[in-house]
């Protein structure tokens, strides 16, 4: 597994990864109460045609995220195309 962090926008369609931490603490509640929490697996299913937002697959829902919001989530990825 990559030791790399990321954030949740580097991710392509169809790639997963997992929720490390969060850069905005006041956002990073809204997020965890959502279900963004460290040590979740997230797989990105679907982007809008804009690239914004991004949907993603999440503790067996689908959770959409502004971009801005997806910045914030710092991600470790588990499969990289």
């Amino acid at each position: 597994m990559s030791s790399t962090l990321y954030n949740l926008t580097e991710l392509r369609k169809g790639e997963s990864a997992i929720i490390d931490s969060f850069t905005d603490s006041e956002l990073s509640a809204k997020l965890l109460e959502m279900g963004c929490i460290p040590g979740e697996k997230v797989l990105l299913e679907k982007k809008a045609p804009t690239g914004d937002p991004i949907a993603i697959n999440l503790s067996g829902y689908v959770l959409s995220l502004r971009l801005s919001e997806a910045k914030t989530v710092q991600i470790r990825k588990t499969n990289p195309l």
